[in-house]
């Protein structure tokens, strides 16, 4: 890290988009480093998510879905973002979430941290909660997640999951680590 009165390690010296939709753009930053070289940065700039650990005190609810880019079905905990006409503040977009993938509220929140989802791609990053005093509610799925299923697990049988590639999403692993470190302290 460099102190505010140094230059930056890299900065950018120009900007373009190459790509973008609702929930990103992606863009092509040409960047010079404070030896004077330059180079390219691919940068996807992304609103920040929340994610979830749905916790009822014996089992974690997930929720599994088809996710294209990698062709498959596979558990992990509900997690997303949303516009900011519905929701403010990360405990809100993460309430949201629970209920729309999960059909679940919670009687209580707990912020477990902040989290870079791929801070050398990427700029966006997300918010973990601990979810309890759960209840169940109608789940509101996007159409995106029309094929969405969910269930429950305890600790062992989620470690099974990732043990068996059938829970791979880094978010909710890297989630599930500070719920364990939480738990320790």
């Amino acid at each position: 890290m460099t102190s505010s009165d140094e230059d930056p390690d890299v900065r950018c010296l120009d900007s373009r988009v190459v790509y973008e939709n609702p929930w990103m753009t992606l863009t092509e930053d040409t960047v010079q480093r404070r030896d004077g070289s330059t180079g390219l940065y691919g940068v996807m700039r992304a609103r920040d998510f929340a994610l979830v650990l749905p916790w009822d005190g014996e089992r974690f609810h997930l929720v599994e879905q088809f996710r294209y880019p990698v062709g498959a079905r596979l558990w992990e905990f509900p997690q997303g973002s949303v516009g900011s006409d519905r929701a403010t503040t990360p405990e809100q977009v993460a309430a949201v979430e629970l209920e729309e993938e999960a059909g679940l509220t919670a009687g209580a929140w707990q912020h477990l941290g902040f989290l870079h989802a791929g801070y050398g791609r990427s700029t966006n990053g997300f918010d973990v909660f601990l979810a309890e005093d759960l209840h169940q509610v109608p789940p509101r799925r996007e159409i995106e997640e029309q094929d969405m299923r969910s269930g429950t697990f305890t600790l062992d049988e989620v470690w099974g999951l990732i043990r068996d590639g059938r829970m791979t999403d880094s978010h909710s692993i890297a989630a599930l680590a500070l719920w364990e470190r939480a738990r320790q302290t």
